[in-house]
Parts: C-alpha cells; sequence; structure tokens
C-alpha cells in the first residue's frame, strides 16, 4: 500500500513537474513570441518614423516639368525703304521693304496694299512678290474699291505733281514703317507732262480755230450772206449755246482721261442736255429757214408786182402824153383822158404800196449786222428780251456746275430729270418766242 502510494505520488509529481514544464515552456514560448512581435513593432515604428522624418528633412525630387515653348524672339519689324519708279496710275511701282522675308514668314503677303497719304488703296494688290528680295510690285490702278481714294488724291489739281507720304500694309491695319513719311514725300504724278503737253496744244489748237471761225465765218452766226461792207450777221443764241456745251464736254473728256486714264466718262444725262442745246439750235434754224422761205416768196411776189406796176404807171403816162399832144381834142378823148388820169392816180398810189412794203421785208442794214457778241444773244430786233436771258443764264449756271464737278471729284455730272426739264423748258420757251420774231 505504501509502495502503491510512493509509485502513485512519484507519478503524480512527474506528472506535475510535467505539467509545470509544459506550462514554464508555454509560458516561454508566449513571452518569447511577444517580445519578438515587441521587436518587429518597435523596428516598425522606427522604419515609420525613419521614412517619415527622412520625408520632412529630405525633399522629394520634383515632378519632371511639362515641356513648354521658350519665348519666340520678336521678329524685325518691317519698314518701306525705297521705291522703284514714280507714283503714277496705271505705273507698275516695285518697293522695297526691309525685313520683308522675316515678316511673310508669318503673314499674308498677297493682302498687302499701298497706303498713300496713310490711307489704303483698297483692291490693290501686288502683282508679284519677292520675298528673298525683299520687294512687290504694285500696279497702281483705280478699282471700285477705291475710286473715292483715288479721287481725293488726284481731285483739285494744282500741278502736275502732288507730294505725298507712301507705304505699304494690310487693308485693315496699320501701315509699315517708311522711310517716305512727312518730312520725305514723294511726289505722285497727277498729269504725265508729256500727255499733257500734247494734250493743251490740241485744246489750245482747236479753241483758238473756233474763235477765229467764229469771228470771222458765221459759224455761230444767224445763216445767210453776209452784209455788205465787210460787216458780220448777229450770233445766233443757240449755236452759241451748242458750241458752249461742246467745249466743256470735249475739254473735260480729255482732263479726266488725262489723269484717269478712264474712257467712259460721259453720263447720260449730258447727251440729254447736248441733245437739248443741239434741238435749240435746229429748231431755231427750221424757224429761221422757213422765215427766210416766206420773206424770200414774198419778196419775188412784191418785186413782181412793182414791175408790172411801173409798166402799167409808164403806158398810161404815154397814153396821156398822146391825148394831151392833140390840139383840139374831140369828147370822147376828154373822157378817155379823165379815165386814164383815175388809172394812173390809183396805179401810182398801189406802186407807193409796195414800195413801202419792200422797205419793211428788207431789213436795214444796221439790223442785219452784229451789235456785239451779249447784244446779238440777249436782243431781238425788238430789243433786250428776257426769254433769251433766261437760256443764257441757266447755261451759266449749269455751266459752272458741270466745271466744279470736273475739278473736285474728276467725273462727268449727272444732272436730274428735273434740272434737265427746267433747262428743256427754257430752250422751248426760247423757241416760243422765236417764231414772232422777225428776220434778221
Amino acid at each position: 500500500m505504501s509502495q502503491l502510494e510512493n509509485v502513485t505520488g512519484v507519478m503524480t509529481k512527474k506528472t506535475t513537474n510535467a505539467f509545470l514544464f509544459t506550462l514554464i515552456t508555454l509560458i516561454a514560448l508566449l513571452l518569447a513570441s511577444a517580445f519578438v512581435a515587441q521587436a518587429q513593432g518597435t523596428n516598425s515604428q522606427a522604419v515609420a518614423t525613419s521614412s517619415a522624418s527622412a520625408a520632412t528633412t529630405t525633399p522629394s525630387p520634383a515632378p519632371a516639368p511639362t515641356p513648354q515653348a521658350s519665348p519666340a524672339i520678336p521678329s524685325p519689324s518691317p519698314k518701306v525703304t525705297g521705291i522703284e519708279g514714280h507714283l503714277e496710275l496705271d505705273v507698275v511701282v516695285k518697293v522695297e521693304v526691309e525685313h520683308f522675308t522675316e515678316w511673310a514668314a508669318s503673314h499674308d503677303p498677297t493682302k498687302l496694299v499701298p497706303f498713300i497719304n496713310g490711307r489704303a488703296i483698297r483692291g490693290n494688290y501686288p502683282e508679284e512678290i519677292h520675298p528673298d528680295k525683299n520687294r512687290l510690285h504694285f500696279h497702281l490702278e483705280i478699282t471700285p474699291a477705291n475710286k473715292e481714294v483715288w479721287t481725293d488724291l488726284l481731285g483739285e489739281p494744282q500741278g502736275t505733281h502732288r507730294p505725298v507720304t507712301f507705304s505699304i500694309g494690310l487693308e485693315n491695319q496699320s501701315p509699315f514703317d517708311s522711310v517716305y513719311g512727312e518730312n520725305n514725300e514723294v511726289p505722285l504724278t497727277i498729269i504725265s507732262p508729256v500727255y499733257g503737253l500734247v494734250a493743251l496744244a490740241v485744246v489750245l489748237f482747236t479753241l483758238i480755230l473756233f474763235l477765229w471761225l467764229a469771228r470771222k465765218t458765221n459759224i455761230i452766226r444767224e445763216p445767210g450772206p453776209k452784209p455788205g461792207g465787210g460787216k458780220l450777221k448777229p450770233y445766233n443764241l443757240g449755236r452759241t449755246q451748242m458750241a458752249f456745251w461742246f467745249f466743256l464736254i470735249y475739254v473735260s473728256y480729255l482732263v479726266i482721261w488725262l489723269i484717269t486714264n478712264a474712257l467712259d466718262t460721259i453720263t447720260p444725262s449730258l447727251l440729254g442736255l447736248m441733245g437739248i442745246s443741239a434741238g435749240t439750235a435746229l429748231s431755231e434754224a427750221l424757224i429761221d429757214s422757213g422765215k427766210s422761205t416766206a420773206q424770200s416768196g414774198q419778196l419775188q411776189d412784191l418785186t413782181g408786182e412793182k414791175q408790172a406796176l411801173e409798166q402799167s404807171v409808164a403806158q398810161l403816162e404815154s397814153q396821156l402824153a398822146d391825148l394831151n399832144s392833140k390840139t383840139t381834142p374831140a369828147p370822147e378823148d376828154i373822157t378817155n383822158r379823165d379815165s386814164l388820169n383815175r388809172q394812173l392816180q390809183d396805179v401810182r398810189t398801189r406802186l407807193a404800196q409796195v414800195n413801202e412794203q419792200l422797205r419793211a421785208q428788207t431789213p436795214s442794214s444796221s439790223v442785219n449786222v452784229s451789235q456785239g457778241f451779249l447784244r446779238d444773244i440777249l436782243a431781238d430786233p425788238g430789243g433786250y428780251s428776257f426769254h433769251r436771258f433766261q437760256i443764257f443764264a441757266w447755261t451759266i449756271v449749269l455751266g459752272i456746275i458741270f466745271v466744279s464737278s470736273v475739278y473736285n471729284s474728276l467725273t462727268m455730272p449727272e444732272f436730274s430729270a428735273t434740272l434737265l426739264g427746267l433747262m428743256g423748258l427754257s430752250s422751248g420757251t426760247y423757241i416760243g418766242f422765236k417764231f414772232p420774231e422777225q428776220k434778221q
């Protein structure tokens, strides 16, 4: 029993020792695990702290910058430095532009236009462009887009040339810098001296020839034979008006052509105005021709009657002389003599009437000759007349308007239908009063 208890005690003691050993081992393992875990946590915290410290103290590398274009170096501004040729309409001008090559690399040079006196000649684009030579060629011409500018530049001419500033540039922008500024203007040709002299010679020749013919011939005088004594017939209002408009339009057409090279400048209203003046002269000529024909017929009839009456007078006087020569006339001779005396008296009375009519039909030499230009065109046989003065005054007024339009705007004026009607009314009034006028 005691042995069993000893054995049992020994087993219990071994079991207890084993249990304690196992328990201690487990505790040791647990402590070791905890220690390892703590060590790992400490290491992780240290690494984290070190990383954080590194992040705080050591700057992180900056992200790579986005590539950006380096600021462009501005190209030099173009500048007009030379002109080859002279500024004139319908002439090609070669323009030298400094730094044009650089400018043309980023702009459209085909849209460049000349600038004269700071105004763009719109639509006048270059005909040739040479960027490698810094040169452009412009053919200066009038287009509908720039007609107003050319009119301002060339209108109101005071000579054959006019100093102007010159440059080129884009139509809707400022022009380039230019050496031809206000302190170095370049001449703009208004009228070519050569063509101007030729045209002036032609105009002077025709005008002098016309004035000579007007003074020496009947080119603008009343029709019919010249009066005797080297005198001339009076000036005719209708023909003078027609000559006035002819020379005004003739000279104006030449001037506009010399300056603008335009050929189609005669307006429809001018044709109407010339038609009115030509119609006035033609109607006046027809009236005068009718009067001449009627007067010629009356003169011929009166002259024939006069000759017959003179023959009758001679015959009656001869018969009376025969009767009076008888010493002892018979009673019937006395009766015949009385009858012949009455007939002779009647014939002589009629002959006196015919002579008076002939004198009335034949104008005096003072009426049939010129009394001076103004009196001839403003007066009829009865004196100065308002209908003649009216057509003369309106012709002068329209002539002044005409010259002003050509000088300032380089265009023939376009008269309204109302104004042409007024001129036609004045001419019609003159023609109406022409009928009762006596033939000069």
